[in-house]
C-alpha cells in the first residue's frame, strides 16, 4: 500500500524549502546571499523556523523512501536508478543550467566586482558553474548516502532492520542525542550546506528505524506532546538567537537549535501518520512535480528577486508575493518544459525512457 503521509510529508517539505528561499533572498542575514530591504526584518524568523529542521526532516524520508524501494528492486538496480536521478543532474545538469544559476548567485552577492577584467573567459565560465550549484548539495549527498547504504546492505543482511522494529518511544526521542552528535562533525567550512554527519545519521535512522510502520505508530501516539514542545522549543530557539546567523557553526550544532529541529520532526511524522495519510487532487499534483519544483525553485526565485531588486523600486510585500509565486509557478512551468524534453530531460532531471522514479 502507497504511504500518502511519506508523499505529503515530501512534498510540502518541499513548498517550505520554496518559502525559505523566498524569505532567504530578501534576507541580510545570511551575507551576500540576500537583497536585503532592511537591517532589522522580522519576517527573517520564517527561516529560524524552518531551518533546523526541514533538510533533516528529507534525509530521513529518503532513508525511508530508500528501504521502501528496495524492497521491490535489486540493489543493482537501485544504484543505477539513483545514479542517473542523482549524479547526473548534479554533475551534467549543473554544466548545463548551472553557469545561469552560477551568474545569478554572482550578481546578487556582487562577486562580479572583485573579479579582475584580465580573467580568461573560459576560467570565469567555470566559476560560474560551480557557483551554480544551487539546491543541488542535496542531491549530491543522497547520492554519496544511496551508494553508502549499498555497500552496507551487503553486508547487513537485514539482521539490524529487524532489531529496530521494536525501538521504544524513549529511545526515538533520546536519538536527538546522537543526532546532535553526529551534527558536531564532518562540516565542510566554506560551503556550509555540506553537513555530512547530521545528515548521513538522518539518511540511515530513516532507513534502519522510521522505515518501520510501528515505529511512526508509537511517534503518533504522543504527537500532541511532540506538537506543543516543537512549539516551546521553536520560540525559545527563536527568542535566543534571531539576528545571528543560524546557517553556521556554532549554533546550527547547538543543542537548542538541534533539540528543536528533533522534535519537530516527530511533531510532523506523528501528525502526517495520523492525518495526512490519505491524497486528494491538490497533492496528487503536487506530489507528482515535487522532484521538479526542487530542482527549480531556486533558479526562479533567485532570478525573479534580482530584477526586480536591481529594475523595480517595488516595496517589500508585492517583491515578496512575486517572488513566491515565481518560485512556485516557474518551477513548475519548467518542469513540465523541460520533461518532455528527451535529452534535457536526462541532464536536468535525471528521468530516462522509462521514467522510473525514485526520488529522495
Amino acid at each position: 500500500m502507497r504511504k500518502y503521509y511519506l508523499d505529503n510529508i515530501r512534498w510540502i517539505t518541499i513548498l517550505l524549502v520554496v518559502v525559505y528561499h523566498v524569505v532567504m533572498i530578501f534576507s541580510g542575514i545570511l551575507h551576500g546571499m540576500g537583497l536585503p530591504f532592511k537591517d532589522v526584518q522580522y519576517q527573517d524568523g520564517v527561516m529560524y523556523v524552518l531551518y533546523p529542521w526541514f533538510m533533516i526532516l528529507l534525509f530521513i524520508v529518503s532513508g525511508m523512501s530508500s528501504r521502501y524501494y528496495l524492497e521491490k528492486h535489486s540493489l543493482k538496480d537501485f544504484v543505477r536508478v539513483r545514479t542517473r536521478k542523482l549524479l547526473v543532474p548534479s554533475t551534467i545538469g549543473v554544466l548545463v543550467a548551472g553557469c545561469l544559476q552560477g551568474y545569478i548567485s554572482m550578481s546578487i552577492a556582487n562577486a562580479f566586482d572583485t573579479i579582475p577584467e584580465t580573467l580568461p573567459g573560459p576560467i570565469l565560465v567555470m566559476i560560474m558553474i560551480l557557483s551554480g550549484q544551487g539546491v543541488l548539495w542535496f542531491i549530491q549527498m543522497l547520492w554519496i548516502f544511496s551508494m553508502m547504504l549499498a555497500l552496507v546492505r551487503k553486508f547487513e543482511k537485514g539482521k539490524l532492520y529487524a532489531l529496530t522494529e521494536k525501538t521504544h518511544i524513549i529511545v526515538i526521542i533520546l536519538m536527538g542525542i546522537p543526532l546532535w552528535l553526529s551534527g558536531q562533525i564532518l562540516n565542510t567550512p566554506v560551503i556550509t550546506v555540506y553537513r555530512f554527519g547530521i545528515y548521513a545519521f538522518a539518511f540511515f535512522i530513516g532507513y534502519f528505524v522510521f522505515a518501520h510502520d510501528e515505529v511512526i505508530e508509537r511517534i503518533s501516539r504522543l504527537k500532541f506532546v511532540f506538537i506543543a514542545g516543537a512549539v516551546i522549543l521553536g520560540t525559545v530557539y527563536l527568542y535566543m538567537h534571531f539576528g545571528e546567523n543560524f546557517a553556521v557553526m556554532p549554533l546550527v550544532g547547538s543543542v537548542e537549535a538541534v533539540a528543536f529541529a528533533w522534535i519537530t520532526i516527530l511533531a510532523v511524522f506523528g501528525s502526517a501518520y495520523s492525518w495526512g495519510n490519505k491524497r486528494g487532487n491538490v497533492s496528487a499534483f503536487v506530489s507528482g512535480r515535487s522532484w521538479g519544483i526542487y530542482i527549480f525553485h531556486y533558479l526562479c526565485v533567485s532570478g525573479t528577486a534580482l530584477l526586480l531588486r536591481r529594475y523595480t523600486g517595488l516595496s517589500e510585500l508585492p517583491c515578496y508575493l512575486i517572488t513566491a509565486m515565481a518560485g512556485f509557478g516557474g518551477s513548475i512551468l519548467l518542469y513540465e518544459i523541460i520533461s518532455r524534453i528527451p535529452v534535457l530531460r536526462w541532464c536536468v532531471l535525471g528521468v530516462g525512457k522509462d521514467k522510473m522514479n525514485v526520488q529522495g
